[in-house]
Parts: C-alpha cells; structure tokens; sequence
C-alpha cells in the first residue's frame, strides 16, 4: 500500500529552519505499531496522520518512539498540506484528536494560526533534585511551573536560556515529564528551549504544544494578550502567540520540503 507523504518545516521562515514534521494521510487507522514504524522511518520529531471522518480529520502525532497526546509543529505541517496543497478552497482545517479535544488551522494572511487549548501552568516546588542540574544551568531559577506533564524553569536572562547545555540522561530520568526553560527575550517577549529524550526527541526545534502553557504564564507576568516568541535550539523557530479565552492562538510560517508516496 501507498500512501501520500509530506514532509514540512514548521514555525518556519525559510527551508531547513523550524521543526520539521512529516503529514501521512490515511483512508483508515493502521495498527498503532505500524504507525510507530513508519514515524520511525520518517525519522523526524513528529509525524502527523490523518483520516477523514465527519467533513474534518482526525489527527494522531507520533514520534520516532511513541505517541503523543498534543504535538504544534506537526498540526500546523498538516493544516499547512490541507489547505495549502490539498483543498486551498477550504478556509478552515479541523482535526478531531484523542487527547486535545478540537484543534483548528486557519490562513493568517501569509501564515498560519492554530486553535489550541490553553494549559496555564501550575506553581511547582522547586522540581527534582537533579532537575535545574539536568539543564545545564548553573544559576537558579526565578521560579519553576508545571503544565501537561512538562517541568518549565524560568530564568531571569535569556543569555543563560541560550547557553544551557542540557545533560540528556538526567533530563531521560524525569519521565514520563519533560522539560523546559524559559526568559523573557529581546526583541522577542520570551524565549524557550524544549527537551524530551525519553520520547526520542533530545531537544525539539520549536515546539507548539508547550507555547500552549508559556503563553498564559508570559501574557500574565508580561500583562500583554499578543506576545512574539522564539525558541532558541539550533534551527530555531519563531511564533506569534495570543490568549483568547480558555484558548490560545499559536500563528507560524510552513514550508514544503518535500512531496511524494511511501511504500508500507
């Protein structure tokens, strides 16, 4: 059997920056191992599947690993080929997902803007002992939150967010929970970095899901409903951010890097 493939760099503003993400559509679900499998072929951060169901789609992220309950980039790839490639008549990209509820993809004039749940981040005592060790940052942090399973340490300066030089085996021993770390930035209001490597992602690109939690948490110590937000990993990736609601509204760039079928 073949199936359609795309692969997509997400939060995106030329090729070969932002997350990549591969977008496999489906006439039905396969088995979930062999979906694993065929992420794990892709090799990118995440793969996204879709199946047509209800004038939408549903939508299933996996990793090279496993899979995951929210995944940004990868939504954006997937509404990015819908209605950029697929269907451009359609004004609205809707996906049904397990753990996410309802997500929304629409045209923001030459970009992008995703409906997703906002998730404010809890106050937390200061983490596990080996947590502020594991990212490699030796000076305190302001304060440490927690939101959908995601340890968040925030830092003072955005130069020691850019510095840090995690220890991805201690980070590995603090599943099932991520982490990440975050300052308010210059020109940008806040920068991140994101790191999971027990789910086959050491450090992610950008990362739209945590967005989900860092906005109501930077909109509120900022006192702005509309911030800019980079990550700062090695590609790197920018993102325009806006409470609304219980919601938050994530807008990006998407790039199509490649186009064609796998054999599965």
């Amino acid at each position: 059997m073949r199936i359609p493939l795309f692969h997509v760099d997400a939060f995106a503003c030329r090729a070969h920056s932002g997350n990549p993400a591969a977008v496999c559509l489906l006439d039905s679900w396969l088995d979930d191992e062999l979906l694993r499998k065929v992420a794990a072929e892709n090799n990118l951060p995440a793969t996204a599947f879709l199946v047509p169901a209800d004038g939408g789609y549903r939508l299933r992220w996996f990793t090279t690993h496993c899979e995951i309950r929210l995944c940004g980039h990868a939504s954006l790839a997937a509404g990015f080929v819908l209605l950029n490639l697929l269907q451009p008549s359609m004004e609205v990209a809707r996906f049904e997902t397990k753990h996410g509820g309802t997500l929304e993809v629409r045209r923001a004039d030459q970009a992008f803007e995703m409906n997703f749940p906002a998730r404010p981040p809890k106050a937390s005592p200061m983490g596990p002992d080996q947590l502020i060790q594991a990212t490699g940052i030796r000076t305190t942090p302001v304060e440490i939150v927690e939101a959908n399973e995601t340890w968040i340490a925030v830092f003072a300066d955005a130069s020691a967010v850019a510095a840090a030089v995690p220890d991805f085996e201690l980070l590995a021993k603090l599943h099932p929970y991520a982490v990440a770390i975050t300052a308010p930035g210059q020109p940008e209001d806040f920068v991140s970095r994101y790191f999971a490597p027990s789910y086959g992602i050491p450090e992610d690109q950008v990362t739209g899901s945590l967005h989900c939690a860092l906005t109501p948490y930077w909109s509120r110590r900022l006192g702005k409903e509309r911030l800019k937000a980079r990550q700062l990993s090695a590609r790197g990736g920018e993102l325009t951010c806006e409470m609304a609601g219980d919601r938050v509204l994530l807008t990006g760039n998407a790039i199509l890097t490649m186009q064609g079928t796998m054999q599965i």
